[in-house]
Protein backbone atom coordinates (compact mmCIF):
# COMPACT_ATOMS: atom_id res chain seq x y z
CA UNK A 1 0.00 0.00 0.00
CA UNK A 2 2.61 2.33 0.87
CA UNK A 3 4.48 1.79 -2.29
CA UNK A 4 1.37 2.37 -3.81
CA UNK A 5 0.92 5.27 -2.34
CA UNK A 6 4.88 7.11 -3.06
CA UNK A 7 3.62 6.26 -6.37
CA UNK A 8 0.74 8.22 -6.77
CA UNK A 9 2.61 10.94 -4.84
CA UNK A 10 5.21 11.34 -7.65
CA UNK A 11 2.66 10.96 -10.25
CA UNK A 12 0.52 13.89 -8.41
CA UNK A 13 3.88 16.01 -8.56
CA UNK A 14 4.57 15.04 -12.11
CA UNK A 15 0.90 15.92 -13.57
CA UNK A 16 1.02 18.82 -11.14
CA UNK A 17 4.17 20.31 -12.67
CA UNK A 18 2.92 19.71 -16.41
CA UNK A 19 -0.46 21.36 -15.58
CA UNK A 20 1.61 24.59 -14.42
CA UNK A 21 3.71 24.80 -17.10
CA UNK A 22 0.97 24.29 -19.96
CA UNK A 23 -0.93 27.22 -17.66
CA UNK A 24 -4.69 27.79 -17.65
CA UNK A 25 -5.46 26.02 -21.11
CA UNK A 26 -4.19 22.86 -19.61
CA UNK A 27 -6.48 19.91 -19.41
CA UNK A 28 -8.12 18.44 -16.46
CA UNK A 29 -8.21 14.90 -17.34
CA UNK A 30 -4.67 13.84 -15.33
CA UNK A 31 -6.26 15.22 -12.23
CA UNK A 32 -9.49 13.63 -12.78
CA UNK A 33 -7.62 10.77 -13.37
CA UNK A 34 -5.12 11.05 -10.61
CA UNK A 35 -8.13 11.58 -8.58
CA UNK A 36 -9.86 8.42 -9.57
CA UNK A 37 -6.57 6.19 -8.68
CA UNK A 38 -6.73 8.04 -5.20
CA UNK A 39 -10.09 6.60 -4.94
CA UNK A 40 -8.70 3.37 -5.77
CA UNK A 41 -6.58 3.49 -3.06
CA UNK A 42 -9.34 4.24 -0.72
CA UNK A 43 -7.52 8.01 0.29
CA UNK A 44 -9.64 10.95 1.19
CA UNK A 45 -9.65 14.33 0.73
CA UNK A 46 -6.86 15.33 3.71
CA UNK A 47 -4.81 12.54 2.13
CA UNK A 48 -4.86 13.56 -1.02
CA UNK A 49 -4.05 17.51 0.35
CA UNK A 50 -1.38 16.12 2.15
CA UNK A 51 0.20 14.73 -1.60
CA UNK A 52 -0.44 18.38 -2.94
CA UNK A 53 1.22 19.84 -0.65
CA UNK A 54 4.62 17.84 -0.95
CA UNK A 55 4.18 17.93 -4.91
CA UNK A 56 4.19 22.29 -4.22
CA UNK A 57 6.98 21.78 -2.22
CA UNK A 58 9.06 20.20 -4.73
CA UNK A 59 8.50 23.08 -7.17
CA UNK A 60 10.98 26.58 -6.67
CA UNK A 61 9.51 29.70 -4.75
CA UNK A 62 9.53 31.60 -7.38
CA UNK A 63 7.20 29.66 -9.42
CA UNK A 64 4.68 29.58 -6.81
CA UNK A 65 5.25 33.47 -6.43
CA UNK A 66 4.24 33.79 -9.94
CA UNK A 67 0.67 33.13 -10.29
CA UNK A 68 0.98 29.54 -10.07
CA UNK A 69 -0.95 29.19 -6.60
CA UNK A 70 -4.84 29.37 -8.44
CA UNK A 71 -3.81 27.43 -11.16
CA UNK A 72 -2.39 24.76 -8.73
CA UNK A 73 -5.59 24.95 -6.39
CA UNK A 74 -7.50 24.15 -9.38
CA UNK A 75 -5.87 20.72 -10.28
CA UNK A 76 -6.29 19.70 -6.70
CA UNK A 77 -9.77 20.68 -7.23
CA UNK A 78 -10.22 18.43 -9.99
CA UNK A 79 -7.99 15.76 -8.32
CA UNK A 80 -10.66 15.61 -5.17
CA UNK A 81 -13.78 15.46 -7.82
CA UNK A 82 -14.01 11.59 -7.90
CA UNK A 83 -13.21 11.66 -3.97
CA UNK A 84 -16.23 13.98 -3.55
CA UNK A 85 -18.20 12.14 -5.91
CA UNK A 86 -17.74 9.30 -3.66
CA UNK A 87 -18.71 10.67 -0.70
CA UNK A 88 -21.89 12.14 -2.44
CA UNK A 89 -22.68 8.57 -3.52
CA UNK A 90 -21.78 7.19 0.03
CA UNK A 91 -24.10 10.15 1.13
CA UNK A 92 -26.91 9.40 -1.55
CA UNK A 93 -26.08 5.55 -0.58
CA UNK A 94 -26.92 6.26 2.81
CA UNK A 95 -29.70 8.66 2.64
CA UNK A 96 -31.21 5.65 -0.27
CA UNK A 97 -30.63 3.43 2.51
CA UNK A 98 -32.11 5.70 5.34
CA UNK A 99 -35.17 5.77 3.18
CA UNK A 100 -34.52 2.60 1.79
CA UNK A 101 -35.35 1.63 5.81
CA UNK A 102 -37.62 3.44 6.67
CA UNK A 103 -39.82 2.09 3.72
CA UNK A 104 -38.86 -1.09 5.31
CA UNK A 105 -39.89 -0.12 8.63
CA UNK A 106 -43.25 0.88 8.05
CA UNK A 107 -43.67 -2.23 5.67
CA UNK A 108 -42.89 -3.93 8.22
CA UNK A 109 -44.98 -2.26 10.94
CA UNK A 110 -47.69 -2.82 8.24
CA UNK A 111 -47.28 -6.31 7.92
CA UNK A 112 -47.13 -6.48 11.57
CA UNK A 113 -50.74 -4.68 12.23
CA UNK A 114 -51.91 -6.62 8.88
CA UNK A 115 -50.79 -10.05 11.25
CA UNK A 116 -52.39 -9.08 13.94
CA UNK A 117 -55.62 -7.86 12.05
CA UNK A 118 -55.54 -11.58 10.71
CA UNK A 119 -54.69 -13.45 14.25
CA UNK A 120 -58.06 -11.54 15.28
CA UNK A 121 -59.68 -11.97 12.26
CA UNK A 122 -58.55 -16.21 13.12
CA UNK A 123 -59.72 -15.87 16.84
CA UNK A 124 -63.13 -13.79 16.09
CA UNK A 125 -64.02 -16.80 13.61
CA UNK A 126 -63.20 -19.26 15.89
CA UNK A 127 -65.46 -17.76 18.69
CA UNK A 128 -68.46 -17.01 16.13
CA UNK A 129 -67.70 -20.94 15.09
CA UNK A 130 -67.65 -21.54 18.76
CA UNK A 131 -70.84 -19.93 19.02
CA UNK A 132 -72.94 -21.41 15.78
CA UNK A 133 -71.80 -24.76 17.08
CA UNK A 134 -73.24 -24.40 20.59
CA UNK A 135 -76.39 -22.23 18.64
CA UNK A 136 -76.71 -24.93 16.56
CA UNK A 137 -76.75 -27.77 19.78
CA UNK A 138 -79.34 -25.47 21.30
CA UNK A 139 -81.59 -25.72 18.31
CA UNK A 140 -80.94 -29.66 18.51
CA UNK A 141 -81.45 -29.81 22.08
CA UNK A 142 -84.55 -27.62 22.12
CA UNK A 143 -85.98 -29.35 18.65
CA UNK A 144 -85.56 -32.80 20.58
CA UNK A 145 -87.29 -31.32 24.05
CA UNK A 146 -90.44 -30.28 21.51
CA UNK A 147 -90.24 -33.69 19.66
CA UNK A 148 -90.67 -35.36 23.59
CA UNK A 149 -93.24 -32.83 24.22
CA UNK A 150 -95.03 -33.22 21.29
CA UNK A 151 -94.89 -37.16 21.87
CA UNK A 152 -96.26 -36.81 25.66
CA UNK A 153 -99.04 -34.10 24.26
CA UNK A 154 -100.00 -37.09 22.06
CA UNK A 155 -99.89 -39.62 24.47
CA UNK A 156 -102.19 -37.59 26.96
CA UNK A 157 -104.43 -36.87 24.76
CA UNK A 158 -105.10 -40.82 23.52
CA UNK A 159 -105.22 -40.75 27.44
CA UNK A 160 -107.88 -38.16 27.75
CA UNK A 161 -109.87 -39.51 24.50
CA UNK A 162 -109.58 -43.19 26.23
CA UNK A 163 -110.94 -42.35 29.50
CA UNK A 164 -113.89 -40.16 27.85
CA UNK A 165 -114.83 -43.04 25.95
CA UNK A 166 -114.76 -45.14 29.35
CA UNK A 167 -117.00 -42.31 30.65
CA UNK A 168 -119.38 -42.48 27.67
CA UNK A 169 -119.83 -46.17 28.19
CA UNK A 170 -120.21 -45.94 31.94
CA UNK A 171 -122.84 -43.50 31.64
CA UNK A 172 -124.43 -45.59 28.85
CA UNK A 173 -124.41 -48.73 30.89
CA UNK A 174 -125.95 -46.73 33.74
CA UNK A 175 -128.72 -45.00 31.49
CA UNK A 176 -129.64 -48.34 30.17
CA UNK A 177 -130.06 -49.74 33.54
CA UNK A 178 -131.77 -46.55 34.89
CA UNK A 179 -134.26 -46.94 31.85
CA UNK A 180 -134.64 -50.70 32.39
CA UNK A 181 -135.66 -50.15 35.82
CA UNK A 182 -138.10 -47.09 34.79
CA UNK A 183 -139.28 -49.27 32.33
CA UNK A 184 -139.62 -52.19 34.60
CA UNK A 185 -141.41 -49.87 36.94
CA UNK A 186 -143.86 -48.81 34.06
CA UNK A 187 -144.99 -51.84 32.82
CA UNK A 188 -145.06 -53.31 36.69
CA UNK A 189 -147.59 -50.45 37.58
CA UNK A 190 -149.58 -50.96 34.45
CA UNK A 191 -150.10 -54.62 35.42
CA UNK A 192 -151.21 -53.44 38.47
CA UNK A 193 -153.34 -50.95 36.81
CA UNK A 194 -154.80 -53.44 34.43
CA UNK A 195 -155.49 -55.94 38.06
CA UNK A 196 -157.40 -52.93 39.32
CA UNK A 197 -159.21 -52.66 36.53
CA UNK A 198 -160.51 -55.74 36.64
CA UNK A 199 -161.50 -55.52 40.69
CA UNK A 200 -162.83 -52.13 41.04
CA UNK A 201 -162.37 -48.42 40.39
CA UNK A 202 -161.23 -47.42 43.56
CA UNK A 203 -157.13 -46.12 43.77
CA UNK A 204 -157.43 -46.16 39.63
CA UNK A 205 -156.51 -42.37 39.22
CA UNK A 206 -153.66 -42.72 41.37
CA UNK A 207 -152.39 -45.64 39.59
CA UNK A 208 -152.33 -43.57 36.96
CA UNK A 209 -150.57 -40.39 38.36
CA UNK A 210 -147.99 -42.57 40.02
CA UNK A 211 -147.56 -44.50 36.56
CA UNK A 212 -146.92 -40.83 35.09
CA UNK A 213 -144.93 -39.92 37.70
CA UNK A 214 -142.28 -42.97 36.86
CA UNK A 215 -142.78 -42.00 32.96
CA UNK A 216 -141.35 -38.26 33.15
CA UNK A 217 -138.70 -39.63 35.68
CA UNK A 218 -137.48 -41.38 32.56
CA UNK A 219 -137.77 -38.96 30.72
CA UNK A 220 -135.90 -36.52 32.60
CA UNK A 221 -133.13 -39.76 33.52
CA UNK A 222 -132.87 -40.04 29.34
CA UNK A 223 -132.50 -35.77 29.20
CA UNK A 224 -129.71 -35.74 31.99
CA UNK A 225 -127.77 -39.03 30.74
CA UNK A 226 -128.00 -37.15 27.24
CA UNK A 227 -126.26 -33.88 28.82
CA UNK A 228 -123.49 -35.33 30.38
CA UNK A 229 -122.54 -37.44 26.99
CA UNK A 230 -122.70 -34.26 25.35
CA UNK A 231 -120.67 -32.62 27.61
CA UNK A 232 -117.91 -35.42 27.55
CA UNK A 233 -117.68 -35.65 23.78
CA UNK A 234 -116.57 -31.86 23.87
CA UNK A 235 -112.97 -31.44 23.59
CA UNK A 236 -111.04 -29.34 26.21
CA UNK A 237 -110.36 -26.14 23.61
CA UNK A 238 -114.70 -26.13 23.46
CA UNK A 239 -114.80 -27.66 19.95
CA UNK A 240 -116.61 -31.26 20.16
CA UNK A 241 -114.68 -34.24 19.30
CA UNK A 242 -115.26 -37.39 17.17
CA UNK A 243 -117.71 -39.91 18.12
Amino acid sequence: MEKKLTGLSRRYAAALGKHLKQGPQASLSPALGLGRRAVGLGLETLDLARIHEQALATFELSNIKNGFTKLATVFFTAANIPIEETHRATRQGKADMSRIKESLDRRTEELAASQRRLQHGVARRKVMDAAAAKCGEDHKKSLEESLQLQKRLRQLTHRVMVAQEDERKSISRELQDEIAQTLLGINVRLLSLKQHARNSTNGFKEEIASTQRLVLKSAQSVRRVAREIGYQRESPDGASASP
